[in-house]
């Protein structure tokens, strides 16, 4: 029976274990993955090829590779073989004038372009335009630079033709650095640590989440909860549905209101002017106007969300103990003190540890409304990294970057949950109550 029961209880947890494993751990996994990376726009999320271009000899250059080397590998050779034949005839160089140079100079190799181009115009089929003849010349061109070699072995071979002279170590130092892919590094890490803007992430987003947490989505949703128990039903319904506004617009509509609320010519501007108060765009003149647009377009949204589960918490109250209390002469605040916000611990709980955990990723409207400014003065944690990975104005996406960090936001919501169901006592509220009804 008990091997039956197990059963049926594993198979109705399946489809939550499957979605777990879907969209949670697998993203987890790859995240971490991902953070371990220099992927980026210029690596691609796929199989990197061998590519020696100048931008990478100027880089190996500043980090002391000799001229000489550079010089090596750069070079351009000329060796008439019948893959250059076939390459000339392809690019539309005249047959004859093809045939006569793989006939007269079939295995050999020209160091230099002028004294290849000579040989040619001494050719009785050569053409007159000297253009033609560079153009017949560059079919038969040997180079390692801006060539893809899908292999490290193919690129090595190229270079020890092209430059025998350079060095085993150096060659091999040059092919490693010219793969295109993503590498496996802790290098996102690093910059992230040593990032000059890091710490101002971190306190931009420790005030951001402790502020709206403490002003609205706790402090505020209780409030209004309490104040709707006190509340009769009628009033109390039209009174929670206009608190819900902010939870169930759409949120690029809810974005547009506050604009029309606080931009140069919106509501609150306009009527500062006819007050003589300072009349500028709030959301994003000054930085004190713009961390409380931030703050309270996110809190009214979060307070309504806790009211909405405080309100439920409240309704499993026993009535009887508020009639009880009414019947010892308390008043509304010791009702409050003494018998509601007791029974309230495990709703703060979980208001306080949801919302902690969604402010901590949430950019999306902060990113709608002041974009980060002004300057950076509100970006936040999440909303760098969504920027860094998947939107910027140079098209530079660092996705490697990016995830690292994800990766962090993710570490810190498991120690802030840790750390709130230890506050909290999430032990004690899973034990039997010592007093039975």
């Amino acid at each position: 029976m008990r091997t039956r029961t197990s059963l049926l209880g594993l198979a109705f947890l399946t489809p939550t274990l499957v979605l777990l494993i879907l969209f949670f751990i697998m993203p987890v996994v790859f995240t971490a993955y991902f953070s371990f990376t220099n992927m980026s726009t210029s690596t691609g999320i796929g199989r990197g090829e061998y590519m020696l271009t100048d931008t990478l000899l100027r880089r190996l250059k500043s980090e002391g590779l000799s001229q000489a080397d550079v010089d090596a590998v750069s070079r351009e050779t000329f060796t008439v073989d019948a893959a250059g034949h076939d390459t000339a005839i392809a690019a539309g160089v005249d047959k004859r004038f093809a045939d006569d140079i793989l006939d007269n100079f079939a295995g050999q190799s020209f160091s230099d372009a002028r004294d290849f181009e000579r040989a040619l115009r001494g050719l009785r089929s050569a053409p007159r335009s000297p253009r033609a003849v560079k153009e017949a010349a560059r079919a038969f061109t040997h180079s390692a630079l801006n060539t893809r070699y899908r292999t490290p072995d193919e690129l090595s071979a190229v270079l020890t033709a092209v430059a025998p002279e350079v060095e085993e170590e150096t060659r091999d130092l040059i092919v490693h650095r010219s793969y295109t892919g993503h590498v496996l590094t802790t290098d996102n890490f690093r910059k992230l640590a040593s990032a000059p803007d890091t710490l101002q992430l971190i306190g931009n987003t420790v005030l951001y989440v402790g502020l709206t947490l403490a002003f609205f989505n706790v402090s505020l949703g209780l409030f209004l909860a309490i104040l709707m128990f006190y509340l009769p039903k009628r009033a109390s319904g039209i009174f929670s549905a206009l608190w819900l506004l902010p939870r169930i617009t759409p949120m690029v509509l809810y974005a547009v209101l506050w604009k029309w609320f606080t931009w140069d010519s919106g509501f609150l501007p306009t009527l500062a002017a006819h007050l003589g108060l300072p009349s500028f765009n709030y959301m994003k003149g000054s930085i004190v106007t713009a961390w409380i647009t931030m703050i309270c377009s996110n809190g009214f949204v979060g307070a309504s969300f806790g009211m909405l589960l405080f309100s439920g918490a409240l309704r499993s109250i026993p009535i009887q103990q508020i009639w009880a209390s009414e019947v010892d002469g308390a008043n509304r605040w010791q009702q409050v003190r003494r018998i509601i916000l007791p029974q309230m611990r495990w709703p703060i709980l979980f208001v306080t540890s949801y919302q902690t955990l969604s402010l901590i990723a949430s950019y999306e409207l902060i990113w709608l409304t002041t974009n980060g400014g002004p300057g950076s003065s509100t970006t936040v944690w999440s909303l760098s990294a969504f920027k860094t990975a998947l939107f910027n104005y140079t098209g530079n996406l660092q996705y490697g970057l990016g995830a690292a960090m994800a990766l962090v936001l993710v570490v810190i919501g498991l120690v802030a949950s840790i750390f709130y169901l230890r506050l909290f006592k999430f032990n004690e509220l899973l034990t039997k109550p010592r007093i039975e009804f």
